[in-house]
């Protein structure tokens, strides 16, 4: 499988390249700076802005695949927009190319896992650091949700960059789920593996210990 990873040089993005490959997949990686994929091991790096169609498209070429490890910093006060404006044109570059599975990762907060982060985040740290980015996700899910694309949403619990336990829970029902934490490198497995399992399908699991 050929797979085109949005993301890359983040702190996941990262692991999420070297999981791919592991599995013996091919990939392709957009990023703004070929000087901060130096160290990619044996991707595909094409420089270009995530939110630009046609580089997207250009990436895409010959891709099966698309998974999203986007972020972007805090912002209290300026509004966010990069993350739904990058997947509204991943979603129209998709649909173009033929490529027809994504994976997206967001995160705890978005959605209906609002309310789920446990005290100290959902009482301070989103409302006040992160407000205008969940905003921004939850139109990203929002754009993801309406296109035809087969996708999975992924919503990390709070990351870490402890040692893989590989005993990932994924839920659906947050029923008694009040905050978590995960390992990066958990993350990014169980996001390598929704590219060729459908136990997820167009469904947003929240992934923690």
């Amino acid at each position: 499988m050929k797979v085109l990873v949005l993301g890359a040089t983040g702190g996941t993005g990262r692991l999420i390249v070297r999981n791919a490959l592991a599995k013996g997949d091919s990939v392709v990686a957009l990023v703004r700076s070929k000087a901060r994929a130096r160290d990619l091991p044996a991707a595909d790096v094409i420089e270009g802005d995530a939110r630009d169609e046609a580089a997207l498209s250009r990436a895409l070429d010959g891709c099966d695949a698309v998974i999203s490890a986007l972020g972007t910093g805090l912002s209290p006060f300026r509004e966010v927009t990069l993350l739904s404006t990058a997947t509204r044109a991943l979603v129209a570059a998709m649909i173009r190319s033929g490529a027809r599975r994504l994976v997206c990762i967001t995160g705890m907060g978005a959605g209906d896992s609002r309310g789920h982060g446990g005290f100290l985040n959902d009482r301070l740290i989103l409302p006040l650091l992160l407000r205008n980015v969940y905003k921004d996700k939850d139109r990203q899910e929002a754009a993801i949700r309406a296109s035809s694309l087969d996708w999975v949403i992924v919503r990390p619990a709070v990351l870490n960059n402890e040692p893989p336990r590989g005993n990932v829970r994924a839920v659906a029902d947050l029923a008694g789920v009040h905050g978590g934490k995960i390992a990066r490198a958990d993350v990014a497995r169980f996001v390598v593996d929704q590219l060729t399992t459908d136990t997820w399908l167009r469904r947003t699991p929240l992934i923690l210990w």
